[in-house]
């Protein structure tokens, strides 16, 4: 009797010990899955995709920041050329001509994108939205066009830089180069004097060139 007990107990023993067994197998933690790392993936490429796009104000809503000038003389020759770029506090003016008379010359936006020579009438008075008076020493002035005069070498050339403060690039804008109509660039034969009406007494129209939208 005694040993039938205790083959039943040790029966019984066993079967808990393989009752256990399969229990730790159950348990075994199962391995993260590639749902979440693919996740993860996808989140870090949707940061990279945003930081490579442009800001808002790069985009500057399709407006063109900047523009060239092509100068002509007179008798239609090539005499160089005036980048403009819109900076913070107006517009970026690099004039780079040659084959022009030593001194002093007065140099204006006109009010029309025309540039019939030989007189260049053709592009009107000076760039004056606001109906202000002539000349940068004007204690009513300036004209948005009005600008600084332009210094030539006795080489004829003249390179230089300066900044419109009181015009823009920006199309819609009253005092915008882009208008409808376009402007010019012109430079006289003489200086301006930065007060007399209607023009600094700057003399005759000796090159000139339109505004134009760069597309590069």
């Amino acid at each position: 009797m005694k040993k039938y007990v205790g083959f039943i107990m040790l029966f019984a023993l066993t079967l808990v010990l393989v009752a256990c067994g399969d229990g730790k197998d159950d348990m075994v933690p199962v391995p993260k899955t590639d749902g979440v790392n693919e996740l993860e993936k996808n989140e870090e490429e949707n940061v990279l995709e945003q930081e490579s796009l442009p800001l808002a104000d790069e985009m500057n809503d399709g407006e063109l920041l900047s523009a060239t000038v092509a100068l002509n003389d007179r008798e239609g020759n090539s005499i160089g050329t005036a980048e403009l770029t819109e900076e913070e506090n107006g517009v970026k003016v690099k004039v780079n001509a040659t084959g022009l008379p030593e001194g002093p010359h007065g140099f204006h936006f006109h009010e029309a994108g025309k540039c019939e020579a030989p007189d260049f009438e053709a592009a009107g008075g000076h760039f004056n939205p606001t109906g202000a008076s002539h000349g940068l020493d004007h204690e009513e002035g300036p004209h948005a066009g009005d600008l600084p005069n332009l210094e030539v070498g006795a080489d004829g050339a003249v390179h230089e830089e300066f900044v419109a403060k009181q015009v823009t690039l920006k199309k819609g804008e009253q005092n915008s180069l882009l208008r409808e109509g376009g402007t010019a660039l012109v430079i006289h034969a003489g200086p301006d004097d930065g007060v007399s009406q209607p023009s600094g007494d700057s003399g005759d129209r000796i090159a000139c060139g339109t505004v134009e939208e760069r597309t590069e």
